[in-house]
Order: structure tokens, then sequence, then C-alpha cells
């Protein structure tokens, strides 16, 4: 978002309707901030109205300038109406404030009347299919984006919606009635989406939806396709690479590029991707640590934990506990149980010294866990 949409001269006609704020939610200074407006799912854009300093509209994942612009709009008339009067801005209402699940009867209910042909419809339904996602509802979700996809057909909404509905048809039970019916109907509207030119989605996206598509051909048990799809994910977000038009633009494709990569059985391509990642951006943690994980993967564990060493010296917040986890995989490979138990108690005394709004309480429990299993097994000290 940052390296393609925030960019745009599009959005310079905004600057003066908003006060714009970015929260890097990994520093501590920024934790009382995630204490009054907590955050489950990144990344999260929000309309907050200064007057009642609560949010009259949320945007969950990424956004083009067209819908960014209507999130905009939507939440100027929200700040202005200044509360809650119909189904829909009470449903927008509680997931603005994160209670997705609580958010469920006010779509349903807004969706009963909303024209299809309402600016709010695309946004309903995709903020309804989230919070079905979120609450492990797949069934109504797959129900829902199969009865609003042929309105959007054509759209970036509509590219949503197929991805939403794939992802729920894979998450029914493998024995539920219409489950491979309904996978496959979104598996065909998914690729003629990425096949569509006039359809314009941001990189991520895409990568995205062929990441879905990887995974029904895996749970359809096709090898074969699993393995061309995700070759043809590869060959698309190599297509963006090159079309980058600074640093920071490619840079921002490797997470993706490396989840390709390694659908493709193709991993050993990230490490030169992200080396020349580490050079361009000397201080950012993340090409060190995507490259730790990915030497991990080759088993290549002394260049791994040269990787995790850079990565530990510029990594801050929660990110922290993701690189003391791979740090520890490195060392279970190295065979060296006792610096793997270390880096665990470790990673549990940073977690536990985290400020309230960046402490997790289940990832405190997890790691108490894991140093009890390795007390069980036996103390390699």
């Amino acid at each position: 978002m940052r390296a393609y949409v925030f960019t745009d001269a599009a959005l310079t006609k905004r600057a003066g309707q908003f006060v714009w704020l970015s929260i890097d939610t990994e520093k501590a200074g920024n934790a009382e901030f995630l204490k009054k407006y907590p955050i489950k799912a990144w990344p999260s854009f929000y309309v907050i109205d200064p007057a009642r300093e609560t949010i009259v509209l949320r945007w969950v994942g990424g956004a083009t300038v067209a819908e960014l612009g209507k999130l905009f709009d939507e939440g100027r008339r929200s700040v202005r109406g200044g509360g809650a009067t119909t189904a829909l801005a009470r449903a927008d209402a509680l997931y603005s404030e994160g209670k997705y699940t609580e958010s469920i009867p006010g779509y349903e209910e807004a969706l009963k009347t909303l024209p299809k042909t309402s600016r709010s419809y695309p946004r309903a339904v995709e903020s309804l299919l989230f919070a079905f996602s979120y609450s492990k509802r797949p069934a109504p979700c797959v129900e829902v984006a199969r009865e609003a996809f042929p309105s959007l057909r054509g759209s970036v909404a509509g590219a949503s919606v197929a991805g939403s509905g794939l992802d729920c048809a894979l998450k029914l039970p493998p024995n539920a009635p219409g489950r491979a019916d309904a996978i496959g109907a979104f598996e065909k509207d998914v690729r003629a989406i990425l096949s569509d030119p006039t359809i314009v989605l941001a990189a991520d996206d895409r990568s995205a939806l062929y990441g879905s598509l990887v995974d029904a051909r895996e749970a359809a048990k096709d090898e074969a396709g699993a393995h061309a799809t995700a070759l043809e994910w590869v060959a698309d977000l190599d297509a963006a690479e090159r079309a980058a038009k600074t640093p920071e633009q490619r840079t921002a494709l490797d997470p993706n590029r490396l989840n390709a990569y390694e659908a493709a059985d193709e991993i050993e391509r990230a490490v030169p991707m992200l080396l020349r990642s580490e050079k361009d951006f000397p201080q950012d943690y993340n090409p060190p640590a995507r490259l730790a994980l990915v030497y991990l993967k080759l088993k290549r564990y002394d260049d791994a934990l040269a990787a995790s060493d850079r990565a530990l010296e510029r990594v801050y917040g929660p990110r922290k506990l993701r690189v003391f986890a791979v740090r520890a995989d490195i060392y279970t490979g190295m065979g060296n149980g006792a610096a793997a138990r270390k880096t665990v108690e470790d990673a549990l005394s940073y977690a536990e010294g985290l400020p309230e709004g960046q402490r997790s309480e289940a990832a405190i429990d997890s790691l108490r866990k894991q140093v009890g299993e390795f007390s069980a097994a036996g103390d390699p000290r």
C-alpha cells in the first residue's frame, strides 16, 4: 500500500479532508493507541471521528485508490451522521470496534434491503465475508459470496468476493454437500478475473488469488495442477517485480514472491531477491528475517543463524517473537537443543515484558508450553 497506493497523485485531493496518521504497531510508543484501538488484522485502515474519538469505519486488507476513495467518502458521511441509525451503520460500528462476529447480524439485515447498485453494497458484502471467515463460519460465507458475485463480476470487489468465497469453500468439511461444486465454481471465477486485463488489481491481491488457486488444486490432490498454478503465480509476480519503479515497490513484493517460490519448489530463488532487498534497506529487519527462514528450509543452518543475528539487531516489538521462533528452529535443525531452549526462554521473557496493547497472552501461553515441552523431554543443558 505504501509503495504503490499512497504514492498515487489521485489521493492529493483528499489532503485537506483528513488528518493522516500512520501507526507502526511494533513500536512500544504506540502501545497506548493499540489499547484504545486494538488491531486484529493487518493492514487495517480507520476513519476516526475526532469528536467522539471512535472508529466510524474500518477497512481490513489492501485497497486500490478507487476503493480508498469510497472508504473516505463513506467515512465522512459516517462522521457527519454522528451515530448508528441503520442496520448497515450499526454493523459498521461493531465492525469498526473489531467486533466482527457481533457485526454479522447487522450486515445480514442490511443486505436484505440494500440495492446491489448501492455504492455501499460491495463494502458490506466484503465486510460480512471477512466477519464470517474470522468467526470460522465457512458455510454462510460461501452462500453469501456465491449470491453476491454475479452482480460484482468484472470489478475489484468481485475479485475480493471470489477469493473470499474460494477460501471459505476450502474450509468446509471434506464431506460437506456442495463443497466440490463451490470450489470449482470459485476457481473458475478467480481464473477469469486473473485473465481479465480490465480488472486492475494490486500485485499482492493477485498473489492472494493465485495462492488460493494453489490451495484448491492441493485440496483436490492434483499435484501437477498445483505445481503448474504455482509456476503461473511465480511468473505473474516476477513480471510485477520487473515493472516495479522503485526499490520500495520491488521489496514490497518479497513476501508474496517467497510464498510463490516455495509453492513452486523453487525457494532457493528467494535468496538473491532477499539479499538485494537487504542491501537496499540495511536497517529493515524483514529481509534478513525472511532469509533466515529460507536458509532454514534449505538446511543452510550457518547462513540461517547469521541472517537471524542481523534480524535480531534490527527487529523490535511483537515481531521479534517471530525471529526468535525461527531461530529456535535453526538451533533444533543444528542439533543444539540447549541453544533452542535458551532461545525460547529468551522469547518468553521478551513477550512477558511487552507493554499492554502489544502483549499477547496467547503467545505467552504458547511459549510457556514450549519451555515445558523442553523440560519434559529432558533438560538439554
